[in-house]
């Protein structure tokens, strides 16, 4: 089912009606799901009690995201009931009656913004019908305040908690036929609503995969090869098994398919491994470290970041493999330009680096297989655990667990297979705990990349060639998951003679998507080019982003069209936030650098303000935020959250972390040496929304792309040093 499958008509819309009081389903399957007469299971989302209480289902994963809160916020509002009187909870694991549950891409905001308003407009609609009726009247003649339905001459009043049970006789509207609100009576959307779970976070109550508890439950470990996929050649079983606590110590071979060398596919199945399983997770532990694993030999070890990066540099100086843009001229253009500038950049590895380390709890009882995961992608776990353990997937129940932090990682459900595996051939529940160490050493890594860029302007400061040859991870023309590049890749379509090359090389490191895939990277290596075509021409960065641009609000065509007017927009407003203008003041070694990107449908321009020490060392002071994501922000607590949250992302990556690898393995172990960004680091972030006439969209991922090359171009401002690759190091920046 794609994304534009999300449909919903009368027939989808059922009642039921019991001792707890009325239950509204609402089914967004996609046509190739339902029935042969259109009628789809329940799925529930609305529940309300006799005393008023209305709990409502969050039908995607929460990972830190907010989305718990955020889509029981659009029902609530149509619903007209007091946010108070909400209870949350997180709808099971269903795809036939919820369709696709993911956490990822940004997606929840533009998927579900008017199909989950419906919901709520329904049941109010049936609320109020069931008033009508009681009240011998139309319909049209109430109205309702939160939790109640009024009759609006005589001002007689009736809760909803006493108008449940009557629901039974309502037939449900056509949702398409309801008038949702106007914004200007919004109540709950717009409003600062802090996390629904909040209150249990801080005061550290079970919520987590960490947190699960089983009767009986029995907690292991499972090593994997530091050499991505390579067998077990051997194991101490004895010895491990000699741990006081220890119940089993067993080889897994594994699936030969678990993990594509060259393209490093994602989730395919069982790494080999070897599992220890105890009364204690710190047994099992112990047990693990007397195995003594031996490993086979694996051809992907004689891989490492610097045959990497040699063979990128040899790569870009022949022909490229193929091209996924050529417009123009691009050759004749720079031989004709007033000034050229060429420039390689590159970023490296990086790890998710989740706080909570992956996790699972399974239980196999009776042929049958419980999964409790904080999965960013339930159904897709299910499906692989089925196929991995040769079970039929509705002999599966995932549970969904919030997350602590998933950032696309938990998008792969290796974890979930490991889990499975171990409890059904342990015979009891197992809890599945990776150490900080497993989940840096067999992470699905956003892949590194090398640009090698060539550039022109002309004596009015216009840019005249763009050309990028992109030397990237892959098989082919497949690039390794995370690794490609568009040919619309911006500034595509806005220079003239622009061409964009790729070549690939193979890999034998697991990759995957990070917060903002692709972005993350490709705004890096871009917008810092565009700066140095900017310095290039001695014009303001900032205006020449805005003229690079062009006149047009619209450049291209859908899926693939670029909202210029609205990266114009952004931009700005950024540069009156940050009184760009007058830059020229600032204290010598201190700069503001300016960088935009256009990232999962939302448009961000963002400002750094830094200042660099004679030793090297940064200081980012601030950084401003203009953002376009449309009509509407849903929760203005959380979205500020999220927008803060990615720029420190950004930085804390731009600043501290790479993943390096040296014999086919990761050299790095921990945050002693992947550190992340400390709280006395962090700079105040200051975030303007730009209200436009748009459809609402996503802000999990598109703050993050900008934040690292303003960070920079900034850096350029204040020393005159370019950085082209990252991480930035003091040694870069030194007096």
């Amino acid at each position: 089912m794609t994304f534009h499958d999300l449909k919903a008509n009368r027939r989808e819309i059922l009642t039921s009606v019991g001792a707890g009081g009325l239950t509204l389903a609402f089914a967004m399957a996609s046509k190739a799901e339902a029935q042969d007469d259109g009628l789809k299971p329940l799925n529930a989302y609305v529940q309300v009690a006799p005393n008023g209480k209305v709990t409502i289902q969050a039908k995607n994963p929460e990972v830190g995201q907010g989305i718990k809160t955020m889509l029981p916020m659009l029902i609530a509002e149509e619903l007209d009931v007091a946010w108070e009187d909400v209870v949350i909870e997180t709808a099971p694991n269903d795809p036939k009656a919820y369709g696709r549950q993911f956490a990822g891409g940004s997606m929840a905001t533009p998927l579900h913004w008017e199909e989950l308003r419906r919901v709520g407009a329904v049941a109010r609609a049936m609320l109020i019908q069931a008033a009508a009726t009681a009240w011998n009247c139309g319909p049209g003649d109430c109205t309702t305040a939160p939790g109640e339905v009024i009759h609006t001459a005589s001002g007689k009043k009736r809760t909803y908690g006493s108008l449940a049970l009557a629901c039974a006789n309502v037939t449900a509207p056509d949702p398409k036929s309801l008038t949702l609100k106007d914004p200007k009576a919004y109540r709950i959307i717009g409003k600062p609503k802090a996390q629904y779970d909040v209150a249990k976070i801080v005061t550290g109550q079970p919520l987590f995969g960490i947190d699960i508890r089983r009767p009986g439950m029995l907690y292991a470990t499972y090593e994997k090869a530091p050499v991505f996929a390579a067998k077990v050649a051997g194991a101490d079983l004895d010895a491990a098994k000699s741990v006081k606590g220890v119940r089993k110590a067993f080889i897994v071979e594994g699936d030969p398919n678990a993990f594509s060398p060259g393209g490093g596919a994602i989730g395919q199945g069982l790494m080999p491994g070897v599992a220890v399983v105890a009364d204690s997770w710190w047994a099992a532990r112990k047990g693990r470290d007397k195995l003594n694993t031996k490993w086979a030999e694996h051809p992907t070890s004689k891989q490492s970041s610097k045959l990497y990066a040699e063979q990128a540099k040899a790569m870009a100086a022949g022909k490229a493999q193929r091209t996924a843009r050529n417009d123009g001229d691009v050759d004749a253009a720079l031989k004709a330009s007033a000034k050229t500038v060429e420039a390689a950049y590159y970023y490296p590895f990086l790890s998710h680096a989740n706080l909570e380390p992956q996790n699972c709890t399974a239980e196999f009882k009776d042929g049958k297989l419980e999964i409790w995961a904080p999965t960013q992608f339930p159904e897709p776990g299910r499906q692989l655990t089925a196929k991995t353990l040769g079970m039929k997937p509705e002999d599966i129940t995932v549970h969904m667990i919030r997350g602590g932090g998933g950032f696309g990682r938990r998008l792969a459900n290796d974890y979930m297979v490991e889990a499975a595996w171990i409890a059904r051939e342990t015979g009891a529940p197992v809890k599945l705990l990776w150490t900080r160490e497993d989940d840096m050493a067999h992470d699905h890594y956003r892949p590194a990349g090398f640009h090698y860029f060539r550039g022109g302007v002309d004596a009015a400061g216009n840019v005249t060639a763009w050309h990028d040859h992109f030397v990237t991870f892959g098989e082919g023309a497949t690039p390794a998951p995370s690794a490609g590049m568009s040919g619309a890749e911006y500034p595509a379509r806005f220079v003239a003679n622009c061409r964009l090359e790729v070549s690939s090389m193979p890999l034998g490191v697991p990759t995957g998507p990070l917060r903002a895939p692709g972005s993350n990277a490709l705004a890096f290596v871009m917008q810092s080019f565009i700066d140095e075509l900017a310095h290039a021409a001695n014009a303001d960065p900032l205006a020449f982003q805005i003229t690079l641009l062009g006149t047009k609000d619209v450049v291209g065509e859908a899926p693939a069209a670029y909202g210029a007017g609205r990266m114009r927009g952004v931009l700005q407003a950024v540069g009156e936030m940050s009184g760009w203008a007058n830059r020229a003041k600032l204290p010598k070694g201190e700069g503001l650098g300016v960088a935009c990107y256009y990232s999962h449908l939302g448009y961000f321009a963002e400002v750094a303000h830094v200042a660099v020490a004679a030793d090297g060392a940064v200081k980012v002071k601030k950084v401003w935020v203009a953002a376009d994501v449309g009509s509407q922000i849903i929760n203005p607590l959380g979205a500020i959250n999220q927008v803060q949250g990615s720029v420190l992302d950004g930085l804390s990556e731009a600043l501290h972390q790479a993943i390096t690898i040296d014999a086919g393995r990761v050299e790095q172990s921990n945050f002693t040496d992947y550190p992340l960004m400390r709280i006395s680091e962090a700079p105040a972030v200051e975030v303007k929304f730009l209200k436009t006439a748009f459809p609402p969209t996503g802000l999990g991922e598109p703050a993050l792309p900008p934040a690292i090359p303003a960070l920079t171009n900034a850096i350029f401002a204040a020393t005159g040093k370019r950085i082209r690759s990252l991480p930035i190091t003091p040694d870069m920046l030194k007096a």
